[in-house]
This record gives structure tokens, C-alpha cells and sequence, in this order.
């Protein structure tokens, strides 16, 4: 029996980036590949039944597969430069669970499964829970194997350089079926829970929140030839489309709104660039609000990038909308854990895009700083490990 921080200190060396800290492990990389042979491992090893569907999401049976399973489980991959725990934790916990519970003598009356959910943050091919998202159609097929990542690599060629068929992938209804409800265990990822609150809380809903793509278009053009009065340079509008953006969601109550990604091309030092890309994330609770922000950003973003001599087009990339998880099941675990608080999250997880076709909730552990998607995202021994009692609880209570 292995506990979850044990389990954790044996992939703390996987992925690790030498140059932005952290951890890079974009899914298919040689460090999420790795990873997933962990997983599988560590699986077979408590005598669990592994299986890849044509998603690539992996499962792990404790009993036979079928339809209404109880579901846990959560993802490998992370943001370039993430923590060790967005995501690692969950499935971690979920493997200390099965422990838990059998240490305990408990043999399940239903099927239980882990999960473990490829390209959750998106951070290769753009979309986030990507896996999630084909298996119940929550994404254009045709979409999705035509995403392409920094390389020029489509998800349809990775995919199949990693076993499976981009003919089979998209909508799995009988996979769906499978998950009679499903709940994931995850790092807090902001200061809800406090340095000194509780260990553990419920998920009660999770913000609205997409991705926009801004293309700004100018001339390129000759940076040390080119007078500064006859520029049509994207960059400076982009820097300014930035600051647009912090105003934008400075201004609406509870929304946030994030450029985290720029890309200009040709991107020489000595170039003014023809076009500048940036990626926009955008949340708040109200869909309507998170729909107005964005208009909002993008007249401003047209007036700016006239100004300069510029044009701009944007692009929906995702998008989903607030989820509320499933009350029943929400009561149920507020039955097995009295006196848990429970706590709505800003960010996207596998999780919030189930809750739309089975009943689904989420467990949090704390995170004392509130810092996540960075090296220093951490969860204390006590935590991580009380989590996974947690868990066990849970699932021991719904089997």
C-alpha cells in the first residue's frame, strides 16, 4: 500500500523543465508518455484491468466492465512549466484509494474505474480537455483532428503515431455509458481553502470560460530601414490589445481574462512582424457577461488595431459554459463527508465537461498559496494524503 505523496516522489523527475521550473509533460510528449506507462503499471499492479479506448483515455477496472460504473480519476498532462500536482494528484489519489479500500477488506458491489484523460490543459493542441471532449462529442471530430500544435503536427497524425486510429476517434457512446457517475479529485488552484482552512472541500460549480484566438494583421517590413511614421506594426498593437484585455475584465465584477500565449511571424529580432497571434482565456460565472467581455475586447481590439494600421480577426477556439454539478450527487458526498465546505472553482477540468452527460462532482485538496499552473503550485504531505481518505471514503460510500 503506497500512499499518494510515495506515489507522487516517484514521477517527481519525470518532465521536469530545466528552463521555465516545474514540470512540461504536453500530452504525447516523451515525459506524458511516460507518465501513462506509470499509470499503467501502478495499475496492473493492484490487479486492475487496463484498457486505452480510441481517445486515448485509459482505464483502470476493478471489476468488470460496464454501463453505470463508478468513475474517478484525472489527467497526466500539464501547462508548460506547471506544478507537480495539477492533475499527477488526482490520479495519484485515486490509486491510493484503491489501496484504501482494499486494505479495508472492501469488495465493490458495482465496477469502479480510474480514468486518466489525455490533453486536459490543452497546452499542445490548443483545447482544453480535449480527451473529455471527443468522448462525448462535446467537440467537431473533424475540429479536433485537424488541430494543429507549435510544429505544425495535426492531433489526427499525433494520435496515430501514438496507436490509435483517427477514423475511430470522436463521440463513444458506449464508453459514456460506462460512467454511472464520475468523480475527479484536484489541486485546489486558488485561495478558496485558505493557508489554514480545511484539507479538503466539494466542488459546487465551475466558471464559464473559453479561448479566443486574435490574429492582428500589419506589414511586415524591415526594422531598421522602416521609419517609425510609416509602420503598420501588429506588435504594438498587440501590446496594446493586452492592456485592453486587463482593462476589459478589470471593469466587470468577477470576470478574468488572460493573454498568456504571443506569437508574432516571422519573429525575427530585427523584423517588424506581419501578424502577431495571441491566445485570449476569458471566465466569469454568467455566460451572457463572459459573451459581452468578449465583445468588449474585440471592438476595442478593432479600434486599437486601426489606429495603427492594423486589422484584427478573431477566433473561438472553446468554449464552455458555467457548470453546477450534480446536486443528488453533491448531497450524497456532503452525506460521506459532513461538514465539508464546498467551493466553486474558476478553473476547467474533465470533470465540467462530463457533468453535461452523467452525473459528476469534484473533491479539492488545499493548496496554501493559491498558486497553481506554476512551479510553485503545492499541496503539504497531510493534505494530499488526507485527500486520498477522502476519496476513498467517497467511493467506498457510492460503490
Amino acid at each position: 500500500m503506497e500512499t499518494v505523496t510515495q506515489l507522487l516522489h516517484s514521477i517527481q523527475d519525470v518532465g521536469r523543465d530545466d528552463v521555465r521550473g516545474g514540470y512540461s509533460r504536453a500530452v504525447y510528449s516523451t515525459a506524458e508518455l511516460d507518465l501513462r506507462s506509470w499509470f499503467v503499471d501502478q495499475a496492473q499492479r493492484r490487479g486492475l484491468d487496463v484498457e486505452t479506448d480510441r481517445n486515448g483515455i485509459i482505464w483502470a477496472w476493478w471489476g468488470k466492465p460496464q454501463e453505470g460504473a463508478l468513475v474517478t480519476g484525472s489527467h497526466l498532462d500539464s501547462v508548460p512549466g506547471g506544478g507537480a500536482f495539477d492533475g499527477p494528484l488526482g490520479v495519484a489519489s485515486a490509486l491510493a484509494a484503491v489501496d484504501i479500500l482494499k486494505n479495508r477488506g472492501r469488495t465493490p458491489d458495482r465496477s469502479l474505474a480510474i480514468t486518466v484523460f489525455p490533453e486536459e490543459e490543452g497546452s499542445r493542441f490548443g483545447v482544453a480537455c480535449l480527451g473529455s471532449r471527443l468522448l462525448t462529442g462535446a467537440i467537431d471530430v473533424d475540429k479536433a483532428l485537424n488541430l494543429r500544435d507549435a510544429d505544425g503536427n495535426t492531433f489526427a497524425d499525433t494520435a496515430r503515431s501514438n496507436g490509435l486510429d483517427p477514423r475511430h476517434i470522436g463521440p463513444d457512446p458506449e464508453s459514456l455509458a460506462r460512467i454511472g457517475q464520475f468523480v475527479e479529485l484536484h489541486v485546489e488552484q486558488g485561495k478558496g481553502l485558505g493557508a489554514h482552512g480545511p484539507g479538503i472541500a466539494v466542488g459546487s460549480s465551475i466558471l464559464g470560460h473559453g479561448r479566443w484566438k486574435l490574429s492582428v494583421h500589419g506589414q511586415g517590413n524591415h526594422a531598421g530601414t522602416t521609419l517609425m511614421a510609416d509602420r503598420s506594426d501588429p506588435m504594438v498593437a498587440a501590446a496594446q490589445i493586452i492592456v485592453a484585455v486587463r482593462d476589459a475584465a478589470a471593469g466587470q465584477p468577477d470576470a478574468r481574462a488572460t493573454v498568456g500565449r504571443l506569437t508574432p511571424v516571422p519573429g525575427g529580432t530585427n523584423v517588424i512582424a506581419s501578424r502577431v497571434d495571441m491566445w485570449l482565456d476569458a471566465r466569469h460565472p454568467d455566460d451572457a457577461v463572459t459573451a459581452r467581455l468578449i465583445e468588449s475586447i474585440y471592438a476595442a481590439a478593432q479600434d486599437i488595431a486601426a489606429a495603427e494600421g492594423c486589422s484584427v480577426f478573431l477566433t473561438e477556439e472553446s468554449y464552455s459554459d458555467t457548470v453546477h454539478f450534480d446536486p443528488p450527487l453533491s448531497r450524497q458526498i456532503g452525506d460521506i463527508l459532513p461538514g465539508v465546505p464546498v467551493l466553486a472553482t474558476g478553473a476547467g477540468h474533465d470533470a465540467g465537461v462530463l457533468a453535461g452527460y452523467v452525473p459528476s462532482a469534484m473533491l479539492f485538496v488545499r493548496n496554501p498559496s493559491g498558486i497553481s499552473h506554476s512551479p510553485e503550485e503545492y499541496v503539504a504531505d497531510e493534505d494530499a494524503d488526507a485527500g486520498a481518505v477522502a476519496l476513498a471514503e467517497v467511493l467506498g460510500g457510492l460503490l
